[in-house]
């Protein structure tokens, strides 16, 4: 007995039939070549892999105009750096002034170091040191809570 022939198509010889059964199919591919066994987990986004960006877009021209803007003020500062603005070193006031003295009754003295909002200036920007800014914190503290100096910019 012979077998009957497949009906002819007129489909390129790359094109596979519409209906192609199991045997014609191609063998799915191997999940993993090292030997391993792999979890069915999605790939890890590392940022050091430099996967997805994120919110901030696929490239740097989505970049908001402010964005843009604030990057041009940044790059212009650091420009003006190098070319020698050197800034003077700030000097402890109590250490170069011995006569100077912190005491929580002076409050003329003690207000130099409180901004408009009441809150106590910093060590970098009034250049004290360490261990007069530690005086210095507590004397305030002390005259605040006898009412010498305020809490807050209201109590002026």
């Amino acid at each position: 007995m012979s077998e009957p022939e497949a009906p002819e198509t007129n489909a390129s010889p790359d094109e596979a039939p519409a209906a192609a059964s199991p045997e014609t199919r191609p063998a799915p591919a191997p999940a993993s070549t090292g030997g391993e066994a792999r979890s069915s987990r999605p790939p890890r986004s590392d940022s050091r892999s430099g996967g997805d960006r994120g919110d901030r877009g696929p490239s740097r021209g989505s970049w908001s105009v402010k964005a843009r803007l604030r990057s041009a003020a940044r790059k212009k500062a650091r420009k003006g750096q190098k070319k020698g603005m050197f800034q003077r070193r700030k000097v402890c006031r109590f250490c170069a002034d011995k006569t100077a003295v912190l005491n929580y009754k002076e409050a003329k003295t003690l207000r130099l170091f409180i901004s408009e909002t009441g809150k106590i200036t910093p060590r970098r920007i009034s250049g004290t040191c360490a261990k007069h800014q530690r005086k210095l914190a507590s004397e305030i503290k002390r005259a605040r809570h006898i009412a010498l100096l305020p809490y807050a910019p209201s109590h002026y």
